[in-house]
């Protein structure tokens, strides 16, 4: 009869990505050399069943061949960006009549996955700038929100609109979510008039600055994520970050940046003769949500009331979740 499989312990967990992971742990070198299969159990911390392992005989989620350690795990679960996941194994060798005789499992390992990485912003780019349309020409950024806010800003704030956190909306695995700091404006203007709309979701009062404010040579302009919330139309987040700003260092190294001269949802052309104004355009197919990553003075703009509605609360993106059967905004990895 064959000697039992010892337990396989110091479980380890490395190489972690937004999709992937690597798992290595010790056995002793008789089980190393005649281990013929590992039974990896996988599930999300949140829906951890301390019963799931029921029969030690029978692989739950993962057969895979024996290979040498660090093992690679990836996409066998769809795994999520952001996501704590616990993972335990099991040693087996596979017997002639095709039953395994099989360890005890490890113990429980808990671990996180990673944010969008550059290669997958970029499958995400390239997906919105199918959807972008024409550019359409635009003045000012605007901003809506509730008389309380622009009061706490006068009173409280010395005028100044402070940067506040990046909620959770959108695409899981934006670097931005929760980390990155800024103030959240429009500048998606109608058809017709080519002024912004005169409904918002975020209140009755705008702010309107000129465009120049906050977009121009100074600025660094990045794409931090493309997603829908189960709607037709399609929400593109810009960042706008000042040249050599904590906010310009953060985005540098973890979104790709764009041309401010030639990309397909925000553009800034400089005066070509003297006496010229410059010129911004927007993107016409997808909502922008531009974040700028600096506290912004009321001073520099206006405030005035819509003459529209602000009760299209269907609209507000405030931590909206993304569709994940959306086959125009989402890419190959988890969502």
């Amino acid at each position: 009869m064959d000697a039992p499989l010892s337990t396989p312990c110091n479980i380890q967990i490395c190489e972690v990505t937004c999709d992937s992971f690597r798992i290595m742990w010790d056995m002793t070198p008789e089980d190393t050399a005649r281990a013929t299969h590992f039974f990896i159990d996988l599930s999300r911390k949140e829906s951890r069943d301390p019963n799931r392992f029921k029969h030690r005989d029978v692989p739950t989620k993962l057969v895979a061949k024996a290979v040498p350690l660090p093992m690679a795990v990836r996409g066998h679960w769809f795994l999520s960006p952001r996501t704590e996941y616990c993972v335990a194994v099991q040693t087996a060798v596979r017997q002639p009549d095709g039953d395994y005789l099989v360890s005890e499992w490890s113990q429980v390992v808990e671990f996180c996955t990673g944010d969008y990485a550059m290669e997958h912003l970029q499958q995400l780019l390239d997906k919105a700038k199918g959807s972008a349309g024409r550019l359409l020409k635009f003045s000012v950024f605007y901003r809506n929100q509730h008389p309380d806010y622009f009061d706490n800003v006068r009173s409280e704030c010395g005028g100044l609109m402070r940067s506040a956190l990046k909620d959770s909306s959108g695409s899981h695995g934006s670097p931005i979510n929760g980390k990155l700091q800024g103030v959240f404006f429009s500048c998606n203007t109608e058809f017709d008039t080519g002024l912004p709309p005169k409904d918002s979701p975020y209140g009755p009062l705008r702010f309107q600055i000129p465009a120049g404010h906050l977009l121009n040579p100074k600025i660094c302009l990045y794409f931090a994520d493309f997603y829908c919330m189960y709607t037709a139309y399609h929400y593109v987040v810009l960042v706008l970050a000042p040249v050599g700003s904590e906010g310009d260092t953060f985005c540098r190294t973890r979104l790709p940046m764009l041309d401010l001269a030639s990309n397909p949802f925000l553009t800034y052309t400089a005066p070509q003769r003297p006496g010229e104004e410059p010129l911004y355009c927007h993107a016409s197919d997808v909502i922008l949500e531009v974040l700028f990553t600096e506290p912004v003075r009321l001073d520099l703009g206006s405030v005035e009331q819509i003459s529209g509605h602000h009760q299209l609360m269907s609209l507000t993106t405030a931590n909206a979740k993304k569709d994940p059967s959306c086959k125009v905004c989402n890419i190959s990895v988890g969502r």
